[in-house]
């Protein structure tokens, strides 16, 4: 069987920056070192820093922190507010293309723009551009559900959101107000990825898409995959991977959301080719 691995599998320049920042604090032993919230979508990674002496807190009023990381999806003005209120230790690993939607958002809701920001709103990363946004700002992620909007609105994207659900959005608000200011912030990255995938995915008999069940750019590589492959699997290792689902394919593709380490995607495609081996 031919395996064919996605050459933007795995890390991101965002994810791959704070990960070195995280584990490089914990080797020079600082100590109560807390991320605010999961550094990033993959529960093997959190794991890991916990090891290294890097917890997770979603509540700043622990008596145990020392420095608080903020995590890759950023947070909102309220959390800088309250972080620096308590006199701890900052250290910000928010996303550098997160950084440029805060700042973008800022801009639209100082220039009297309805903020539209298109993503999921249960999302980190959009809740913590919520907090740039002001109080009307509005977020969605699906065309056929947008509110009423003002008549000046600016649009902003979460940095992992589909092309084409920005694309749908966009058309839609340019057709019902009268002034409308755009910044694409989808992460490049992102982009690349999710091109490669859909034509690897064409290519494939099967697909595995690899990262963590909660991770929001994963999970688009899953749904964009089954729109052109028959079969399609998530897992988040190695060990969930069934000999059964490889029957009869001749070509199998692999990626990585943005989250997922290298080691474990190694760990996959070596778990394949036994399976390979063995049937």
């Amino acid at each position: 069987m031919e395996i064919k691995v996605a050459k933007k599998a795995g890390f991101c320049f965002g994810v791959k920056r704070a990960i070195d920042i995280t584990f490089n604090l914990a080797k020079e032993g600082n100590k109560g070192l807390y991320t605010y919230g999961p550094l990033i979508h993959n529960p093997q990674v959190v794991e890991e820093l916990k090891r290294k002496g890097v917890n997770t807190v979603n509540d700043l009023n622990s008596p145990d922190i020392g420095t608080i990381i903020i995590r890759t999806h950023g947070v909102s003005p309220k959390v800088y507010a309250e972080t620096s209120k308590m006199g701890y230790n900052v250290i910000d690993a928010t996303c550098p293309f997160v950084k440029k939607a805060q700042n973008f958002t800022q801009i639209l809701k100082d220039e009297g723009y309805q903020v539209l920001i298109i993503g999921n709103r249960r999302h980190p990363e959009v809740q913590g551009l919520i907090g740039f946004a002001g109080d009307d700002a509005v977020v969605a992620d699906d065309a056929n559900k947008l509110p009423a909007l003002k008549k000046k609105v600016g649009i902003i994207v979460q940095t992992t959101q589909s092309f084409d659900t920005f694309r749908d959005i966009v058309l839609h608000v340019i057709g019902s107000s009268r002034e409308v200011k755009i910044y694409n912030t989808i992460c490049d990255f992102t982009a690349q990825r999710v091109r490669e995938t859909r034509e690897l995915a064409k290519k494939v008999a099967l697909m595995i898409i690899v990262g963590g069940k909660n991770s929001s750019n994963t999970n688009q590589l899953v749904k964009l995959s089954k729109n052109v492959c028959a079969k399609v699997y998530h897992i988040e290792i190695a060990s969930e991977l069934k000999k059964g689902w490889f029957s009869g394919v001749e070509k199998a593709g692999v990626t990585g959301g943005a989250s997922t380490p290298q080691w474990i995607i190694d760990d996959v495609v070596n778990k394949i080719r036994e399976i390979s081996v063995r049937r």
